[in-house]
């Protein structure tokens, strides 16, 4: 059997202001109802597939939890990267993590934010490079492109094919991400693929590759593994050694000065879901290549994504061409559809700026579900939080505020230092500074209240915590 390594710890900062640091695109339903990680779980599920080994940060261990049980998945371990690294760090800690059991596992590392159109004949592809990877060999998966694209590496087959089925092919060499001349002419010769960043090989035989032509990264590793700790179900690196290992990427690492290297071409269709270009094309624009989401509406435009994510605001377009723009609650980017991939460089000018909404949501998930902030003053605001049936929130207390809690919906229990009691709906209840206080849910449905924050300092840093069930710092 193989098993899948979904590597979900990236930031997606091309997708901004729909993926931020704080919550990033593959956790989000860009495509449909099912979020891009949960789909790729999906994808590399059934009968030739192991439970999958996920690799994320301490920020998204729950949101992974949940949401693979929602999608009834239950995953084999989730490993928490106490900083990122790069992939090469990343696979390498799954691969020395499956050695421990089977040295001759099989293992497809895939990135979480992928787009497939086609599971079956994706998993199809992957079987086709079982034998090869059986051998010894390092699998790789390239698409064939239908574009000069500039935003994706290539891999450069040892001769053209006649056709792109999946078949393993001999690879020649790795191509950076090319200048448009460049792609113009990959795409012309017929030799080139996208490089997907997806493999497959056996444990050992990547391990092998890192000890010939990486060997500085095994020593941290293999010390984060050693010294990590189980924790609520997943498994903690030890931070210490974790930080002495290279912030680098496998094809830098292994991939491009490895000789024992199989390519497996796949065309029906595929997207890393890079930028807002990318969302458009599989948004399945119209006739004259207008693709809508939610709150939008197009008037006379002709090749432009209109999406807006937030029911109460209606996003207009008026004889655009060429545009995309997406509206969220708290920020709206418009830019030219020419310059999707340079949608960081918003990004870096608001972190420039100290704006909040570089990186962080209005709504804040929690692993006891979320809150967002309705509206602030000096002195004072006011927050909706909703409490997941059976989450419990820590026991805390505030140096520099008091709360007021008013439940809108289901019943809060709720502790203020030695009292215990039920507040229900239409009921509030009262928190001064410097009590001792939690609040839970102990029924099956959703809890929602409004909370009122009156102090001299309102930020989330001012917690003092006692006990937390989610085992949080």
């Amino acid at each position: 059997m193989i098993t899948p390594v979904i590597l979900c710890g990236g930031s997606g900062t091309r997708l901004w202001p729909l993926s931020r640091r704080s919550f990033p695109k593959q956790f989000v339903p860009l495509l449909g109802e099912t979020t891009l990680f949960q789909a790729s779980a999906l994808r590399l599920s059934g009968a030739e597939f192991a439970r999958p080994l996920v690799l994320t940060n301490a920020d998204f261990r729950f949101v992974v939890g949940e949401q693979l049980t929602m999608v009834g998945i239950d995953p084999a371990g989730v490993l928490i990267e106490p900083e990122g690294r790069n992939t090469a760090p990343a696979v390498l800690a799954a691969a020395l993590w499956l050695a421990q059991t089977d040295p001759k596992a099989l293992m497809l590392v895939a990135p979480s934010d992928h787009a497939v159109d086609d599971p079956e004949s994706f998993r199809a592809a992957v079987a086709a490079g079982v034998p090869a990877a059986q051998a010894g060999q390092l699998v790789t998966f390239g698409i064939r492109p239908d574009r000069p694209e500039t935003g994706y590496g290539y891999l450069e087959l040892a001769e053209a094919p006649e056709d792109f089925g999946p078949t393993p092919r001999a690879l020649k060499r790795f191509v950076e991400k090319p200048d448009a001349p460049a792609a113009e002419a990959m795409l012309a010769s017929g030799s080139h693929l996208w490089n997907a960043g997806i493999f497959l090989f056996a444990a050992e035989t990547i391990i092998a590759a890192f000890r010939a032509h990486a060997p500085e990264l095994i020593g941290p590793v293999e010390a984060a593994i050693s010294g990590g700790h189980p924790d609520l179900g997943f498994f903690r690196l030890d931070p210490a050694a974790w930080a002495g290992a290279s912030d680098i990427s496998i094809d830098y690492a292994v991939m491009e000065k490895a000789d024992n290297l199989t390519v497996i071409p796949y065309e029906s269709g595929w997207s890393d879901l890079g930028g807002w270009d990318a969302i458009w094309r599989s948004g399945t624009p119209d006739a004259r290549g207008v693709a809508l989401s939610g709150a939008a509406t197009a008037i006379d435009c002709d090749d432009t994504l209109l999406r807006s994510e937030d029911p109460g605001i209606e996003l207009v377009g008026l004889g655009l061409r060429d545009v995309i723009a997406v509206a969220t609650a708290d920020a709206v980017l418009v830019a030219d559809m020419s310059r999707a991939q340079d949608v960081k460089l918003a990004v870096s000018a608001l972190k420039a700026r100290g704006a909040k909404q570089a990186e962080t949501f209005p709504v804040d998930y929690r692993p006891w579900g979320w809150f967002e902030s309705l509206v602030q003053g000096s002195r004072f605001q006011v927050k909706r939080i909703t409490v997941k049936p059976g989450g419990i929130l820590s026991l805390q207390s505030h140096t520099h505020r008091a709360e007021h809690w008013i439940v809108v919906e289901g019943t809060a229990r709720v502790t203020i230092d030695d009292e215990v009691k039920l507040v229900s709906e239409n009921q509030s209840v009262y928190i001064p500074l410097g009590a001792v206080h939690r609040m839970e849910n102990p029924g099956k449905v959703p809890m929602v209240l409004i909370e009122v924050q009156t102090g001299a300092y309102l930020g989330e840093d001012d917690i003092v915590r006692y006990e937390d069930a989610y085992a949080r710092d």
